[in-house]
């Protein structure tokens, strides 16, 4: 099984408008609501796939029976921790030509004991789980080592641990040298401390956080597709998107193909090559919904060994 923690999800309220303009009044063509947090999403992607998958995450408010009614038709093994405070609620505005534009909210502030009962819900299913994913941004006042503390805990568990997160909760998991990371390359140029505009740079940062003790580096690059890199090889793997429709979620799905692939016994060359799938397939649905085995299936990877590393990226 593999266990997600979201400590800071979201419902995710994706809006479709003919045209963004600032200080408009605009009418929305289309809207719909959708389960949101990175490790949510994961969960989501593996379920819709067939692999078993339990997601830890704070409920509470309005909101937070929003989302337990927006999962119950989910395949997943839901473990709810009620806190005080309502959990947020995100808002996304796309364009016809899939440019997408977010509004975040900060989340709630957990209280000690709600912490805890998230870091006990994680540890207790660590000994069943064959990877644990910590996801996403951490709630207001939440200590940038969150992450790092759950890593060492569960690697002692016997669970490989998967970080995408970003910042100060990002640089401090480092430290505790998650078996898996999967910044995109915006995300670990704040890492490295400079621009990445070709594949070449963003695999030698990837390969820098893989010489620090991180043992597969897995780099969304948008329409460049992925990037992995690992003691042994850097691989490149992109797919042709017909139309872009939304990119929100569509890194989440990226990771869950490849923890899925990973999880069923694929190498990693295999395993990148699903993961791209999923993404592409994601990109290609409206608001944060995940793909299905007949969506990923319409989607036609590319890999490539040893690529150049010349090759500029995309803004």
């Amino acid at each position: 099984m593999i266990v997600t923690l979201t400590p800071n999800p979201s419902v995710d309220r994706t809006c479709a408008v003919d045209h963004l303009e600032r200080g408009a009044v605009l009418r929305a063509t289309d809207s719909r609501e959708d389960p949101g947090g990175k490790g949510l999403n994961v969960s989501r992607a593996l379920a819709r796939s067939g692999t078993a998958t339990a997601a830890v995450f704070p409920v509470g408010g309005a909101y937070g029976r929003l989302m337990l009614e927006l999962l119950e038709p989910e395949s997943i093994d839901l473990r709810p921790v009620r806190i005080g405070w309502p959990i947020r609620a995100n808002t996304t505005v796309v364009e016809p030509d899939g440019t997408t534009t977010k509004v975040n909210e900060p989340g709630p502030r957990l209280t000690p004991d709600e912490l805890a009962a998230l870091r006990a819900e994680v540890r207790a299913a660590s000994g069943q789980a064959s990877w644990i994913v910590c996801c996403g941004s951490l709630p207001p006042g939440v200590a940038d080592d969150f992450y790092a503390d759950l890593v060492a805990h569960c690697r002692e568990a016997g669970a490989r641990v998967a970080v995408d997160t970003s910042g100060g909760p990002m640089v401090a998991a480092l430290a505790a040298r998650p078996d898996l990371v999967k910044p995109n390359r915006i995300e670990l140029a704040e890492v490295i401390g400079h621009d990445l505009t070709t594949l070449g740079a963003v695999a030698d940062a990837a390969g820098s956080l893989v010489a620090r003790g991180i043992g597969t580096v897995l780099v969304s690059l948008g329409r460049d597709g992925a990037l992995l890199v690992d003691a042994t090889r850097v691989v490149h793997a992109r797919a042709a998107i017909a139309a872009a429709v939304s990119t929100v979620g569509a890194g989440d799905a990226l990771l869950a193909g490849y923890l899925h692939a990973a999880a069923s016994g694929a190498d990693p060359v295999a395993a990148l090559r699903t993961a791209v799938g999923f993404g592409a397939a994601a990109v290609q649905l409206p608001g944060s919904q995940m793909p299905s085995p007949d969506d990923i299936a319409r989607v036609e990877v590319v890999v490539v060994a040893d690529p150049d590393r010349s090759q500029p990226l995309d803004d």
